[in-house]
């Protein structure tokens, strides 16, 4: 199970976080406002109180134990870069951070973030569907529940085709092209074999992905 640290709770922190709790995921939440955390309890493992600016303040989360952790400040851009510098210096394995605007994206990226998080391109559903699984690499959400992602094959799929595995019957999912670097070829036939190299864009039930990605 992945855990992950979101500091800042206004509207983007608080999609995120229930984002991250339908994908099973430990969530610790920090904001300076108790009330912009009580209505998240419920969904958290844990939650504080806290002016992660301070530098003793964010080391007490032991930063370094999360999978990732997610810069989500409101209007303060300042507190973003003084807080996504402090989080790289204290060993966080990645940062992602959001950002309104490309100069905002630049000056983020130079002071440490490893991903850029714009909310109203990038939805709180797909950034947490990526970074919930180290075999998901990119995913649209199509309706409720289901969505095309972009996965790693199982390794005991791989020199097998797809009548062979009788995918779509056995894993409840259509195969909707396969991506080998950045080609993308779509609708492979059902004679179609696995490599180890390449990537798959799937459509069906979160939770069917799930179960194969795990």
């Amino acid at each position: 199970m992945k855990s992950f640290l979101i500091i800042g709770m206004g509207s983007f922190g608080h999609h995120l976080c229930r984002s991250f709790e339908r994908q099973d995921c430990e969530i610790m939440i920090v904001d300076e406002k108790q009330e912009n955390l009580e209505d998240m309890l419920p969904y958290v493992t844990s939650a504080k109180i806290g002016d992660c600016t301070n530098p003793d303040v964010l080391r007490s989360f032991d930063v370094a134990s999360f999978d990732a952790c997610f810069v989500c400040m409101g209007t303060n851009f300042q507190n973003s870069l003084q807080i996504t510098s402090l989080l790289k210096e204290m060993g966080a394995n990645k940062v992602y951070s959001k950002a309104d605007e490309d100069i905002q994206a630049k000056f983020l990226l130079r002071n440490g973030a490893d991903e850029v998080i714009y909310p109203e391109k990038t939805g709180a559903d797909r950034v947490a569907v990526r970074a919930s699984s180290d075999n998901i690499f990119d995913c649209i959400e199509i309706s409720d529940d289901f969505y095309i992602m972009e996965i790693k094959p199982r390794l005991e799929w791989v020199g097998k085709t797809i009548g062979e595995l009788d995918f779509r019957r056995k894993y409840h999912m259509n195969i909707m092209a396969t991506k080998i670097g950045e080609e993308i070829f779509p609708m492979p036939r059902i004679d179609y074999t696995f490599h180890a190299e390449e990537h798959l864009m799937v459509l069906g039930h979160i939770d069917d992905i799930q179960k194969v990605i795990k």
